[in-house]
């Protein structure tokens, strides 16, 4: 498993989760997480979409 996500992206993605998780709090929404997919993918520097794509983004 290569690293095929670059540092700024990583940030981006570790925002946008933290966003989700915290408006199906405010929801009181089990959706909220789903936001934890792309914390994961962010920490572990790896997403499946982009790997079968060929890119590194």
């Amino acid at each position: 498993m290569t690293c095929s996500i670059k540092k700024p992206n990583k940030t981006i993605r570790i925002i946008v989760g933290i966003v989700i998780l915290l408006v199906g709090v405010y929801f009181e929404s089990f959706w909220g997480l789903i936001g934890l997919v792309p914390i994961g993918f962010a920490i572990f520097g790896y997403c499946p979409i982009c790997s079968l794509a060929n890119k590194r983004i």
